[in-house]
């Protein structure tokens, strides 16, 4: 580009994982950028700071962007990168998805210091997620495990586990895999068994939208295959009103860069109703492709599932 900027600050949260998503932007911006001074802020979300009840009784995930959102629009920050799972399916008009980079595995990960995978557990046995999703699908495929909330940065999350506060726990498989965490990993479950969160295993860039400039700049960070899956599963979220306060997943992939698959579910959060479907089309009609997939399964009774949440 002519102008490359001299410098570029990334908002990000604190926690381990958020920085290793804001230093590994930052490696790559500082790639096509050597000359750039790019540097990262850190700050605590309120998400962060409230860690003794559920996201959905508190405000959902939006709660881990507000204050990065607030620095794009003062200044302090000219970019903010977020798990996609995060962002809110709304974004204000103030701001932007600036890019979405390429994904990385987007499955659940079942993590045990006693069992090699959840079929093994046996009854009574308490598992620990934050999800609803989580909690609606494994209450579904196993009512004889016991579900309890479990909250806190991935690093408290595992602690809670080796303390023997639970016998497993459903974590993204993306964050362990970046904290060069895989090895605790005991199972990869199956899309098919458990739908990931929208979003889930990517990373996002947002920009105040008064930063046109940023764009350009931005650009070669984005993987236009990625962003495509992630904007269907955003569509078709956004179509049933999804947030962590509905136990709601969709995964969108795509082997050839041209046609894209997407499966979706909403469920009661006992797990006595799952509703599932699964769409394929064109990979430049995701978002339509997406909404399509809602429309299913309003079809199948999805309404009065969500109705319960509202």
């Amino acid at each position: 580009m002519n102008n490359p900027p001299s410098k570029l600050v990334i908002a990000s949260r604190e926690s381990a994982l958020a920085m290793w998503q804001a230093k590994h932007i930052q490696q790559s911006l500082q790639a096509l950028y050597p000359n750039c001074d790019i540097e990262i802020l850190g700050m605590t979300t309120t998400g962060d700071q409230i860690l003794d009840a559920p996201l959905a009784q508190i405000g959902g995930k939006g709660l881990f962007i507000k204050e990065l959102e607030t620095a794009l629009l003062d200044g302090r920050a000219d970019l903010a990168v977020h798990s996609m799972k995060d962002v809110p399916m709304n974004l204000p008009d103030e701001f932007l998805l600036a890019a979405v980079s390429k994904r990385e595995d987007a499955r659940d990960a079942f993590v045990s210091n006693r069992y090699q995978k959840i079929e093994d557990l046996p009854a009574g046995s308490i598992v620990g997620t934050s999800s609803l999703r989580r909690q609606s699908q494994l209450k579904a495929r196993f009512p004889h495990l016991k579900v309890e909330t479990l909250r806190g940065n991935l690093q408290t999350r595992l602690r809670k586990l080796d303390e023997g506060q639970y016998d497993g726990i459903i974590l993204a498989a993306a964050g362990l895999i970046r904290l060069q965490l895989g090895d605790r990993i005991r199972q990869l479950i199956s899309t098919d068994d458990s739908i990931p969160a929208v979003g889930q295993g990517a990373l996002g860039i947002e920009i105040n939208a008064q930063r046109q400039d940023l764009l350009e700049v931005l650009a070669p960070l984005n993987d236009a295959t990625t962003h495509a899956c992630v904007a269907a599963e955003r569509a078709f979220s956004r179509a049933l009103a999804g947030s962590c306060t509905v136990p709601l997943g969709a995964y969108a992939n795509s082997a050839d860069a041209q046609t894209i698959h997407i499966q979706g579910f909403v469920a009661a959060l006992d797990g006595s109703t799952v509703l599932k479907n699964q769409l394929v089309g064109q990979l430049s009609q995701a978002e339509q492709l997406g909404a399509s997939l809602a429309q299913a399964l309003i079809a199948q009774g999805a309404r009065e599932v969500l109705n319960d949440y509202q």
